[in-house]
């Protein structure tokens, strides 16, 4: 039997704490979304003035970046080049920049997404998140 690390609650809350620090910092409204490593929802921050869809987008490009083991990005590039049937690809309906996965390990327990700002500023907000799991 194998055994790998998972997110705890409070693991959650410092990463929805770091990020939304990040983006309250550079004044960017956005919802920020964490997920376990099967995309289910952990933990849910919608910052004032954050547009009402961006809290469906976050926690989408957080579930897309957990099932694929990758940040979402890589989808977005690979729709953007021509290949418009990955749009059919099952389970992952987040295929926009700002999907990043959490890495423990060498394994992915997670990822958190996040909506409302440019795409690279998402990405930004994101790696400040998990990057209070190493603090």
């Amino acid at each position: 039997m194998k055994s790998k690390p998972v997110l705890s609650l409070t693991d959650v809350q410092a990463i929805l704490a770091a990020a939304a620090q990040h983006a309250v910092t550079h004044q960017w409204a956005v919802t920020i979304s964490v997920v376990d490593d099967g995309g289910h929802l952990l933990g849910l921050t919608r910052l004032d003035g954050a547009a009402p869809i961006s809290a469906q987008i976050s926690p989408a490009k957080a579930r897309s970046a957990a099932l694929g083991q990758r940040e979402t990005k890589s989808y977005e590039d690979i729709i953007n080049q021509g290949r418009t049937a990955f749009l059919s690809a099952p389970g992952l309906d987040g295929m926009l920049e700002g999907g990043v996965p959490i890495i423990v390990e060498g394994q992915v327990v997670g990822a958190v997404g996040v909506s409302g700002v440019k795409s690279n500023e998402d990405v930004d907000i994101a790696r400040a998140g998990i990057a209070a799991l190493q603090a």
